[in-house]
């Protein structure tokens, strides 16, 4: 148990609480079937954690609540559990690879935890019938076996949050219940989500929508917007049952804080924005266009370092290509960071000191930068971009409106 961690919210327990949780665990799986007499005391809620400052826990966590005061049972149940020091657990998350888990924790410990990072806690009892709750518990139970319990992982479409609402949802419903929702007319996209939760970590917010493509721009649906813990909070306070007649009901019953918020460390940022950082790259940029006019030469060193570095840059994104998250294929931000560049800057620089500033590369950048801006009416691109674009645009031109320097002229000629 040392090692694991929640996405939402990571957690690294330490070895006094693993005999807690194993009890715990077994008493949770090892309730038998026959027991409707106690169903009446049973309690099924959802738990939503707020945020706080730190940058892994920027968009909250849901959990489960099941209380059974019967057998003495008070657990938290979620689907947010995953192990850090897993070999390669970066890559595999930047690919879609990462395997989730589900898993149990003993509510006063849950709530302990999310107190010392200051983060609320709130619950959501859900109006449950005997046979619901029954249902429900029996779905749990089937999940946490250990051939079941872990899950493919998908940030925006099976994450800790759908995995605790698809589990209630599609166990509450039976030919004589339905559940309405309260009818949204705001079509947020995934990317305006994440970047309302990344509002104070600017570079958290470039370094999402970096990698995020064309696909977390499209309008989603309520239930899309789920994905983010507070979202599906919002929603179960609209939501009804009804049994398509006079009958209408609540779904949550109750609603109350069991975990008030507290004092949260605030995480330092690199202090300069993306966008001062871009202002500064195309600022520079246009002071050696200038200087080459003036000079009537090429600085083909700093043609070596942006293609260096917009080459590496590119690896991250053309690698996303093979990614299985869905939203992160087509990113039209491939067209001004692609690993082209570094696989020709040295030929590139070669020819420029060699006297052949106008390489077959030159307008080829150009084509690909001019369809990145253009691309900008379709894609939200990351805080600056557009800005990082010029500068990179501002090489081709110069390539193309090089004077002969002094030196070449026929004697006698004046320029």
């Amino acid at each position: 148990m040392n090692n694991i961690s929640y996405f939402c919210i990571v957690k690294r327990f330490t070895s006094i609480y693993r005999p807690l949780l194993l009890a715990f665990s077994l008493l949770f799986i090892a309730v038998p079937r026959g027991w409707a007499d106690e169903m009446d005391s049973v309690r099924i809620s959802f738990l939503t954690c707020s945020p706080h400052e730190e940058i892994y826990s920027l968009y909250g966590h849901t959990a489960l609540r099941y209380e059974n005061p019967a057998r003495g049972i008070d657990v938290a149940v979620n689907y947010g559990i995953f192990n850090f020091h897993k070999p390669h657990f970066v890559l595999r998350f930047v690919f879609g690879l990462t395997d989730y888990e589900m898993g149990v924790t003993p509510f006063p410990l849950f709530c302990e935890e999310y107190r010392a990072y200051g983060s609320k806690v709130t619950q959501q009892v859900i109006n449950l019938n005997a046979d619901q709750k029954r249902r429900i518990v029996a779905a749990l139970e089937e999940n946490y076996l250990p051939q079941n319990r872990v899950y493919r992982y998908n940030y925006f479409y099976d994450n800790c949050t759908t995995r605790a609402r698809d589990i209630v949802f599609s166990h509450l419903e039976d030919p004589r219940h339905q559940i309405i929702g309260k009818s949204y007319t705001e079509r947020r996209t995934f990317r305006q989500m994440i970047r309302a939760c990344n509002g104070h970590h600017p570079w958290a917010r470039f370094g999402n929508d970096i990698l995020l493509g064309l696909g977390a721009d499209r309008p989603t649906t309520n239930a899309e917007q789920e994905f983010l813990p507070a979202n599906l909070m919002a929603d179960l306070d609209e939501m009804l049952i009804s049994d398509n007649t006079s009958y209408e009901a609540p779904l949550i019953i109750d609603k109350f804080t069991v975990v008030e918020p507290g004092v949260q460390t605030v995480e330092g940022d690199f202090p300069l924005r993306p966008r001062t950082c871009a202002i500064l790259l195309l600022a520079l940029a246009l002071a050696v266009f200038v200087l080459e006019r003036i000079g009537r030469t090429l600085y083909w060193g700093f043609d070596l370092a942006l293609m260096l570095l917009s080459g590496l840059a590119g690896i991250v994104l053309f690698l996303m290509l093979f990614s299985q998250h869905p939203t992160v294929r087509l990113n039209l931000q491939l067209l001004a960071l692609n690993p082209l560049p570094l696989l020709l800057a040295y030929t590139v620089a070669k020819a420029t000191r060699a006297g052949r500033p106008r390489h077959w590369w030159w307008p080829l950048w150009a084509l690909m930068l001019v369809l990145f801006l253009a691309g900008s009416a379709l894609q939200s691109y990351a805080e600056g971009m557009i800005l990082v674009g010029l500068a990179l645009l501002l090489r081709p031109l110069s390539h193309f409106v090089k004077r002969e320097p002094l030196s070449r002229l026929p004697k006698g000629e004046k320029p």
